[in-house]
């Protein structure tokens, strides 16, 4: 059995200092300690969760990324430059020439536009991000090709705001894997996805090395990715407890914590060897009602608990300074969110309701939630509102994964999760809470509003007309008015917004925390001595 002594004790061959009584993580290595049970796979393709997302966002390059200065602006990543046609639906790429995968394969055009077909071929959870745009794996190849060795032109089947399919590029799908070397794992047909789900071939600063599910993952520097980075190897341990992030850190076995809690991080606040890196992100924690159970089919009851929960006490009680009160669907900092916060706890208004959608004496339902906190904690909270007005709520935790796959399948009746924009551009929360085109098995759309068969033809019609007005203005004001119809029927109350944190220990710096979940760069961090 790897245990974390032998674990730590691999990192001779990126770094040659000891491991001294497990009192300081080794010259060369980044040890992270965080809650990373929610990895299925490291696919770019496939890939939709936390920490591999952010694990991806340092192994691949994007032909742009956001601009870690300005998040409502992209930046060149392995494109050098491009260009936008007058009437907005052709795109051309001009990629550097000195970019390079760990095989030492410079990246091509060809490689770029490969990667992007794949993704739609394979259309994995995330292929919406392409697909929506239009990309079928039927024409795909057709308006997606390398015209040059670093040349890429994507013509749009019909025309999209410029700034929504740039962002769309820069997010996880848009990674540049190798063509080569993936084609080459290919088995029946499956382009090298089942190869890929548990390793990285990207032009990024660093690849994956390893990783154990719920236990860790190990990076490495690409030696010729042409990147210069601090360290040569990055270890994320699973450590589930913050109690033994913050152990871990005090002792020197962890460079960075990233889930303390509000009181640890108090705590943290008054220490002078240790340094908090926080950011207002645009990940948001909801509620989820399944429409198919019978009592969530009535928006009274929706409405009713949304006014049963009370949203102040949460944020003041269990998440103060990690996750604050935010009621619509796009989180603060993007652009068109709303800032107000209509809904507060009002157990009359919320009994009234119940009695309204015919559900005087309440129901029993359950509800799913991640059993790590502060998750565990807002769900009990919110079996105590619920409780208050009727609502009998079993409780049912487990990892990440479980909670998400569960979902997924929409096999919940209840589910308290939490969501991170895809790109920041409105459209990224608009659809996935508001879209539902088909609400079968088979739709092409399996986001928020699908899994919890939330069908509202309004709603959808609005994302769609949203992400073609080229109008700024009128195009916010649009999400605006969306926003505004989910807070009075969607099956859907949200919460609150994450505010990140890390801390990082003696003589460590650089661990940025941003807006996007993959805003982290593991080449910034630095160890002093």
């Amino acid at each position: 059995m790897l245990t974390r002594r032998s674990l730590l004790a691999t990192a001779a061959a990126a770094a040659p200092a000891s491991w001294p009584a497990l009192a300081a993580t080794p010259k060369g290595v980044v040890v992270i300690a965080g809650q990373i049970d929610d990895i299925v796979s490291f696919d770019p393709a496939e890939s939709y969760e936390f920490t591999n997302g952010l694990v991806n966002a340092n192994a691949y390059r994007n032909l742009v990324r956001p601009d870690l200065k300005d998040t409502n602006k992209v930046a060149g990543d392995l494109a050098e430059s491009w260009t936008v046609s007058p009437d907005g639906k052709t795109f051309t790429f001009q990629l550097i020439k000195n970019a390079f995968f760990p095989s030492g394969k410079a990246v091509t055009a060809e490689d770029a536009a490969w990667s992007l077909q794949r993704a739609v071929i394979l259309n994995k959870t995330p292929g919406f991000i392409l697909t929506q745009f239009g990309f079928t794996k039927d024409n795909v190849e057709k308006l997606i090709r390398a015209t040059g060795p670093n040349t890429l032109v994507l013509e749009l089947p019909t025309v999209a705001a410029t700034s929504f399919v740039l962002f769309c590029l820069g997010a996880t799908i848009g990674a540049v894997v190798e063509k080569a070397t993936v084609i080459g794992h290919d088995v029946n047909g499956d382009l090298g996805n089942a190869w890929l789900k548990n390793r990285t071939v990207g032009a990024g600063p660093y690849q994956l090395t390893s990783w154990a599910a719920s236990d860790r993952v190990i990076c490495d520097a690409n030696p010729n990715s042409g990147i210069p980075v601090n360290n040569k190897r990055i270890i994320i341990l699973h450590v589930k407890d913050p109690s033994a992030q913050l152990l871990m850190l005090q002792k020197g076995d962890a460079d960075v914590a990233l889930d303390l809690t509000p009181d640890q991080l108090k705590d943290v606040a008054k220490d002078p060897d240790d340094h908090i890196a926080s950011s207002g992100q645009g990940t948001s924690m909801y509620l989820a009602m399944n429409t198919t159970v019978p009592p969530f089919a009535k928006i009274p009851v929706r409405q009713a608990i949304k006014w049963a929960i009370d949203y102040e006490a949460i944020a003041k009680n269990i998440t103060p300074n990690i996750w604050v009160v935010s009621q619509a669907f796009l989180p603060k900092g993007l652009p068109g969110a709303l800032t107000d916060t209509p809904f507060h706890k009002d157990v009359a208004k919320a009994k009234a309701l119940l009695t309204e959608a015919g559900y005087p004496d309440g129901f029993e339902i359950t509800l799913d939630h991640i059993s790590s906190t502060p998750s565990s904690d807002i769900a009990q909270a919110i079996q105590a509102d619920l409780g208050a007005i009727g609502i009998k709520v079993t409780l049912s935790g487990g990892e990440q994964k479980q909670v998400i796959t569960k979902t997924r399948a929409r096999q919940h009746q209840m589910a308290l999760l939490s969501w991170g924009t895809d790109y920041f551009d409105p459209n990224s929360n608009a659809q996935a809470w508001c879209a539902n085109p088909d609400d079968s098995d088979a739709s092409k759309l399996k986001i928020l509003a699908w899994r919890s068969h939330f069908a509202d033809p309004e709603l959808t019609a609005m994302v769609d007309a949203a992400s073609k007005e080229l109008d700024g203005e009128k195009r916010l004001e649009m999400y605006a008015k969306m926003q505004r119809i989910c807070q009075d029927r969607a099956p859907f109350a949200w919460l609150l917004q994450r505010v990140a944190t890390a801390v990082q220990g003696k003589g460590v710096s650089g661990y940025a925390v941003g807006p996007v979940n993959d805003f982290t760069r593991y080449g910034d961090v630095r160890k002093s001595g």
